[in-house]
């Protein structure tokens, strides 16, 4: 198929012999808004021939022409060996590994294109998103397993704004997957000085992690908002990492993944720091603004708000009881009022912290 976006892939390579990284492996990244992009420089940066496919192709030219997404990370500069393109089958023609980095609601579609569009077979699929499918109530990676099932997979998350990564400040985060050469591929390629990757097998822990993060954000948002001090976010942040523990182990996930990177690194991150669009999200709600206008004031997607209605799905399912998730929800979706619903979560009885090894129940 011809590119109609004026702009040419570079060529191929041949795969990797072995395993084993080429000096230049020909790759592509599937999402060009932040995050994406600033994966896409990352591999770039490491010497790889890289494709950054998005679907607006007025916002592909322009990032072709400007060598620089201006939109979402005017501070970084494209490096020559990335190709922007609005042409999905030239991003995905004989490359060695794809990155996935889109929106949870759009994971399933884009990996459907792919397919069709003759991504090649059994090539490794690096998953980026950060969130659950709203309607399923599956995480990325089950999604991927779902959409498709011969490829390889792994999981990136962690603590890292997008913005911080393309001005290669420090950052680290964990790689899952129970494929030791698909970790060992994506490893190799973004592991540089600054961008450290820590290997991992457990995708259930890690895609948990990613996605409720950002739900316990909006609510230390909200905190912050009403400002409920430093004390009340610190207990939510815990509290709410606690939640996603149980959760977590009760869908196979190992206890230690919420302890690393992942888990409550990420979680800290999203928090507590204003570059987080799910804590804004909080504080503006906190300050009157109904969802839709604080939706259009952020003006990027927030994923704890559409991951809520996840997440509650799946805790149900489950069995577990998940206090701080199901005040959000009754927030957001069932018009309770949010100053009081967070003022109930501190009149809950007595109990204690850690309970009965194996209980599912709140604390």
């Amino acid at each position: 198929m011809r590119s109609t976006d004026n702009t040419k892939p570079p060529p191929a390579t041949a795969p990797p012999p072995d395993g084993l990284v080429n000096l230049k492996s020909r790759l592509a990244v599937l999402g060009a808004g932040s995050w994406g992009t600033a994966l896409a420089v990352r591999l770039s940066r490491n010497g790889h021939n890289v494709s950054l496919w998005g679907r607006d192709r007025e916002a592909i030219s322009a990032m072709a022409a400007s060598r620089c997404n201006t939109r979402y990370l005017p501070e970084g500069i494209l490096p020559e060996t990335l190709t922007p393109t609005a042409d999905l089958a030239s991003a995905i023609a004989g490359i060695q590994g794809i990155v996935v980095a889109v929106p949870s609601e759009a994971l399933r579609g884009i990996l459907g294109q792919a397919a069709l569009a003759g991504l090649p077979l059994t090539c490794p699929l690096l998953i980026a998103t950060k969130g659950m499918e709203r309607e399923t109530a599956l995480l990325p990676h089950e999604v991927g397993q779902e959409c498709l099932p011969h490829h390889p997979l792994a999981l990136l998350s962690g603590p890292s704004f997008a913005g911080e990564v393309i001005r290669e400040l420090p950052t680290a985060v964990t790689l899952a997957s129970r494929d030791t050469a698909t970790a060992q591929f994506f490893a190799t390629v973004l592991h540089d000085r600054v961008f450290r990757i820590y290997r991992g097998d457990d995708l259930v822990g890690v895609a948990l992690g990613g996605a409720g993060k950002n739900v316990i954000a909006i609510g230390a948002g909200l905190s912050d908002g009403f400002g409920l001090g430093a004390n009340a976010r610190s207990a939510l942040v815990t509290r709410g990492l606690a939640e996603l523990m149980r959760l977590g182990t009760r869908l196979g996930a190992k206890t230690e993944t919420f302890m690393g990177l992942s888990g409550v690194g990420d979680l800290i991150l999203t928090a507590t720091d204003d570059q987080s669009r799910n804590r804004r999200f909080g504080r503006l709600l906190a300050e009157g603004y109904s969802v839709e206008e604080a939706h259009k004031k952020i003006g990027q997607a927030t994923e704890g708000v559409r991951t809520l209605v996840a997440l509650e799905q799946r805790r149900r399912k489950s069995g577990v009881d998940m206090p701080i998730t199901q005040a959000l929800h009754a927030v957001l979706y069932q018009g309770a009022d949010p100053l009081r619903t967070l003022a109930g979560l501190l009149e809950r009885g007595r109990t204690d912290e850690f309970p009965v090894r194996g209980s599912l129940h709140a604390e």
